[in-house]
């Protein structure tokens, strides 16, 4: 059994900051890559950002220098600390593994930057 539940979404102005968190449960979470993502309406699921076991990060281009990805194993949680936001960053996030295991997918947090 695979569980992953995101928490930390909300409503923000533009340029403020927010800190997801995802905590896993029935998995052995330190072994494996992790990744945010988000899906805003109209479009697909995008990978945001992904952290390797080893802590190795990459971003999308969209979001490099204003996005933070880590992890605590010893917890099994990942976060996302998410600064200077702009609209555009406005979706729903999920955190899953990298790569994504489809039967992994949680309910996701809302995200909502605006004025």
């Amino acid at each position: 059994q695979v569980q992953l539940v995101e928490s930390g979404g909300g409503l923000v102005q533009p340029g403020g900051s927010l800190r997801l968190s995802c905590v896993a449960t029935g998995s052995a979470f330190s072994i494996y890559g992790m990744g945010w993502y988000r899906q805003a309406p109209g479009n697909q699921r995008e990978l945001v950002a992904r952290i390797a076991p080893g802590g190795r990060e990459n971003y999308a281009d969209s979001v490099k220098g204003r996005f933070t990805i880590s992890r605590d194993n010893a917890k099994k949680t990942v976060y996302l600390q998410m600064n200077s936001l702009k609209p555009e960053d406005t979706a729903v996030y999920y955190c899953n593994y990298f790569p994504a295991q489809r039967n992994a997918w949680g309910q996701g947090t809302q995200v909502t930057v605006s004025s």
